[in-house]
């Protein structure tokens, strides 16, 4: 197996982790476009959701489930986009991208080339979204 970029690092700034996943924000670039937008990373390399047992689905889906729910919290977007793609990074992941009508990509996908550039949107604290997360986590149980 080549080197996998998930299983080397966080791929992103930590926000929360247990035992078998972690919920990073995303930087760079697609950060900047999409304050807020999240990752939800399986930490043992799997490929597909089905490489999951039952009770490992459950979980992933409910910290999807709590990420979406504290970016939308934090953030009043107009739309989230849940992904969970593979096709450049193999690793079990879930891409969670508050959207907005007026962003660079709207209503295409945020791998698609821009419609028009990215409008200036204020960065939500990272403690805030964590805040959130666990507020969320907490209402589930």
């Amino acid at each position: 197996m080549d080197a996998c970029e998930l299983c080397g690092s966080a791929g992103g700034e930590l926000l929360w982790q247990d035992e078998v996943c972690r919920v990073v924000r995303v930087g760079g670039a697609e950060g900047a476009a999409f304050p807020g937008f999240c990752r939800v990373v399986w930490k043992r390399h799997v490929t597909e959701l089905s490489d999951l047992n039952a009770a490992e689905r459950r979980h992933l889906l409910d910290i999807v489930h709590a990420a979406e729910c504290a970016v939308r919290a934090t953030l009043r977007p107009d739309k989230i986009n849940l992904a969970s793609l593979g096709n450049v990074v193999p690793h079990l992941h879930w891409h969670v991208v508050p959207r907005w009508r007026d962003d660079s990509h709207f209503p295409a996908p945020i791998w698609a080339p821009p419609a028009r550039p990215a409008p200036a949107r204020a960065q939500p604290e990272s403690a805030a979204l964590l805040a959130a997360f666990a507020a969320a986590l907490k209402a589930r149980a």
